[in-house]
């Protein structure tokens, strides 16, 4: 005989501001299986100015945010849930971020190196530099935000599609004041070259460009890139692969952070200028703060974590 079909017990949800406890929305007949992101969905219907990534959904006012794919009857509530939101603030989407954070340095740099007006005294106006290695300084500098631009459009893909507009300013003042203050002493017309003369900058070019490390960077990001599939989000321990730049993954963790210190350690050989070496320094601790998190979260996320490596410097750090 025909089995009685199994009736769908539908939910209600009910969304309150996290701050004031207002109520702001109430969906009855809530499919079970429907995941946060599309209750995010549902609510923007009836307050389109919150779009789907300004919300954050939790279940206690003080709690974690949800994360989008978190299914309805798999949480801890009832059939009537009961969820708190907060406003995240305007988003803005990482693709954009990343290109306004990186075509300001490039173009603030060329200003600097052309000699625009209003720089440096009238008379150097449009002048070039008569040392060779400043005109290198730029074609590495230059060639460092051309690649993140380029990987930016064409190689990464990222998680979490969007960040609080906010931190833009933030991120551009840090990289647009950097890159004009150290402009501003490589393209001067008083600035000399390095105490070592020529054998220095070759050195340093040699570690920037096979920079070891702006291709090793590269190397990097596609590796990285290859171990997610378009659209997915699973997430696996990244190995090295015939790519002889990726090796570095049996000792380091992060080693995208590994080269890009590499790289500036070798500009500020070849400029011999404080104000890169202070962009390399800030850069490290930075960078450093970012790959023991990412290497805590591998060890808590992947039993089998290669126990050798380290977050950013081999043995060391």
């Amino acid at each position: 005989g025909s089995r009685p079909k199994k009736a769908v017990v539908f939910f209600e949800v009910e969304i309150l501001d996290a701050k004031t406890k207002d109520k702001l929305c109430f969906l009855d007949k809530v499919e079970p299986n429907a995941t946060i992101g599309e209750i995010k969905s549902m609510f923007h219907k009836s307050h389109p100015q919150w779009y789907p990534a300004r919300q954050s959904i939790r279940l206690d006012p003080k709690g974690k945010s949800l994360k989008d794919e978190d299914v309805l009857q798999h949480l801890p509530v009832g059939t009537t849930a009961t969820f708190y939101f907060r406003d995240l603030g305007a988003q803005i989407s990482w693709v954009t971020v990343f290109l306004t954070e990186y075509t300001g340095p490039l173009v603030i740099y060329l200003m600097f190196y052309f000699r625009v007006p209003f720089i440096y005294a009238p008379k150097y106006d449009f002048t070039t530099s008569k040392h060779w290695v400043v005109h290198l300084a730029c074609m590495c500098h230059s060639f460092h935000y051309v690649k993140r631009l380029l990987e930016t459009l064409f190689v990464h893909r990222f998680s979490h599609g969007t960040m609080p507009l906010r931190n833009i300013f933030k991120n551009c003042t840090y990289y647009w004041g950097f890159a004009a203050w150290m402009a501003y002493y490589i393209n001067h017309p008083l600035y000399t070259p390095p105490i070592y003369g020529e054998q220095q900058i070759r050195l340093a070019l040699i570690v920037f460009l096979v920079r070891f490390c702006q291709i090793g960077n590269f190397s990097i990001h596609i590796a990285l890139r290859n171990l997610r599939p378009p659209g997915s989000k699973t997430r696996k321990i990244p190995y090295p692969t015939k790519n002889p730049f990726t090796w570095i993954f049996l000792l380091v963790s992060c080693p995208n952070y590994t080269y890009e210190l590499g790289s500036w350690l070798g500009f500020t050989l070849m400029t011999q200028c404080l104000p890169v070496a202070f962009f390399t320094l800030v850069g490290f601790i930075q960078m450093t703060v970012w790959a023991k998190g990412k290497h805590r979260s591998y060890l808590k996320e992947f039993r089998d974590y290669p126990p050798l490596r380290s977050p950013i410097l081999p043995f060391v750090l």
